[in-house]
């Protein structure tokens, strides 16, 4: 069955370049966000509305200008959510497919990832706890539980050798990070 729309709500008026700028600045002030999420945000609101204005929409030049006065910062963006993933326990290649997502470049992924390296033992130890993996089982797991719970490590991804490290350790016993 298809949704129906208000008959009676009156469309919205095509956009120009006040009206986009507006949406730029309720977007980035509400939405940590990045230069390419802005950007799509903005080309789906034109494809939405139209575009009224002179010339082509000024979306780039837009994003440009938010950049340079501040209001989306890529870098810090990068760091904050690697910082968010690492405390839910997900370790670097999770952290680095979120941030391809959210489109931040090379650059701007390098303190994000030297975080993501240095705290990755300790990221690996949360998530093990929080899925009661490993030293943090309540007994020791069968070889379909371990199997199991080395893929949710990979996937969460931790490197190989880090989950096989913690899916093996016995319960209680938490390993070293390098024995």
């Amino acid at each position: 069955m298809a949704v129906q729309q208000d008959r009676h709500k009156k469309p919205r008026p095509p956009l120009d370049g006040e009206a986009l700028e507006r949406l730029a600045l309720f977007y980035a002030g509400r939405y940590a966000t990045t230069r390419a999420k802005l950007a799509s945000y903005l080309k789906r609101k034109l494809k939405e509305r139209g575009w009224e204005g002179s010339g082509s929409p000024p979306v780039e030049r837009l994003v440009e200008r938010f950049s340079e006065l501040g209001y989306v910062n890529d870098r810090a963006f990068a760091v904050a959510k690697a910082g968010s993933l690492q405390r839910r326990g997900y370790g670097g290649r999770r952290v680095d497919q979120a941030l391809f997502a959210a489109g931040i470049g090379e650059e701007d992924a390098v303190e994000a990832r030297e975080q993501t390296e240095a705290g990755a033992w300790e990221a690996a130890l949360r998530f093990a706890e929080r899925k009661r993996i490993g030293p943090f089982a309540a007994g020791e797991l069968d070889r379909n539980a371990r199997q199991k719970a080395f893929a949710a490590m990979v996937r969460a991804g931790h490197s190989m050798e880090t989950a096989r490290k913690l899916v093996n350790a016995r319960a209680g016993e938490v390993p070293d990070r390098d024995g």
